[in-house]
């Protein structure tokens, strides 16, 4: 088989991370006889020096054409002081709106290897770190109108508008349970419906959807407790599903006790067309161009790519084996050595081009 994938390095480290991330896809081809296309594209900083816009038109046509789209990092403080439509975060809003891409998967997951790297109790660990959190994507006060800076009664007053209609919040429910029906059968929603008439809404959907699910378990929370939760014992949750800025938030909560962002892919999706897969730390300018980033995630980006987007779940295996391989052999970057113990002895310092060497041989 053929696939097209479209590919935006983007800023900072974005380039030499897509660098891996396509050697490693490479191999996957190879070896399970499949060819990939690339059309590589500019988004955000780089597309703003070179046209002036976080997401040219061009750029929105070639991932619209392609099956995937591999994502590296965009922004950095050099775009952060341009009017807001031009800034790269808000190109990579489009991105995903434009595409429909409203379900973004954002794994959790802290390697055996990499327990002592976590920031939580030793005890707190043993007990496992495996949440899948399933974030609404497109709705929200992201997304939501009217919005604004206006003048009144002298002062500048800002205001979004928190919104969500029962169909956008019961397709992504619906994408919450089925994944935890391929999971552990549990299913946290997390709301504010306790103060919020929206999130009342989100909650009264949520129970109409959990019906045709009656093998998943349903519980809610509210979200001041579910991030106090997540540090205190992520291990009662399997799959959360919750809005646009809840998820925003609790995923970055749950990707930090793992111990490094470095490690973490997501996957933004929707009901057809290309979906966004990227890693979920940014695009770290202050080390872009010196060899020291953590290729894992995106690697491990592209696994949730053939997993997601092209059904080849044999492949996406074969890619998160050689990770875990690699993470055997002692073999870290910067960001997963230095919070290791203070015995370091069988560790190996490496850099992105040596790390991502050690997957292709491992994959090979």
């Amino acid at each position: 088989m053929n696939y097209t994938i479209c590919l935006l390095p983007g800023d900072g480290i974005g380039p030499e991370i897509m660098a891996q991330a396509v050697r490693v896809l490479n191999v996957v081809g190879q070896k399970f006889g499949h060819t990939f296309t690339y059309t590589e594209a500019l988004a955000g900083g780089c597309a703003i020096d070179a046209v002036g816009d976080p997401l040219p038109e061009a750029t929105l046509a070639a991932c619209k054409a392609s099956d995937a789209v591999l994502l590296g990092a965009v922004g950095g403080p050099k775009w952060d002081n341009l009017p807001r439509h031009q800034r790269a975060e808000t190109g990579l809003l489009k991105l995903r709106k434009e595409l429909n891409c409203f379900a973004n998967f954002r794994p959790a997951t802290l390697f055996p290897q990499l327990a002592s790297a976590s920031y939580l109790r030793p005890d707190i660990v043993s007990k496992g770190l495996d949440v899948l959190v399933v974030r609404e994507l497109t709705g929200c006060v992201y997304f939501g109108q009217p919005k604004g800076i206006v003048e009144e009664n002298g002062e500048r007053m800002g205001f979004n508008t928190m919104r969500y209609t029962e169909s956008e919040v019961r397709r992504i429910a619906k994408v919450g349970f089925e994944a935890a029906r391929k999971r552990g059968k549990r299913l946290c929603s997390v709301d504010k419906a306790n103060v919020l008439d929206v999130s009342q809404l989100w909650r009264d959907v949520v129970m109409e959807v959990h019906k045709d699910y009656p093998d998943v378990e349903l519980t809610h929370m509210y979200v001041d407790n579910a991030a106090m939760q997540l540090v205190r014992d992520p291990s009662q949750f399997d799959v959360i599903v919750t809005g646009n800025l809840f998820g925003d938030i609790l995923s970055d909560a749950a990707a930090a006790i793992t111990g490094s962002i470095g490690m973490l892919p997501s996957a933004s999706v929707g009901e057809s067309g290309p979906g966004i897969y990227e890693p979920i730390h940014g695009s770290a300018p202050d080390i872009a161009g010196q060899d020291k980033a953590n290729p894992l995630a995106t690697i491990l980006s592209v696994a949730m790519m053939l997993r997601f987007a092209l059904n080849l779940e044999a492949e996406a295996a074969a890619i998160e084996g050689a990770v875990s391989a690699v993470l055997d052999q002692g073999l870290r970057t910067g960001d997963i050595y230095q919070s290791a113990p203070s015995d370091t002895s069988g560790l190996t310092l490496v850099g992105c081009t040596a790390m991502g060497d050690a997957v292709v041989a491992a994959l090979q």
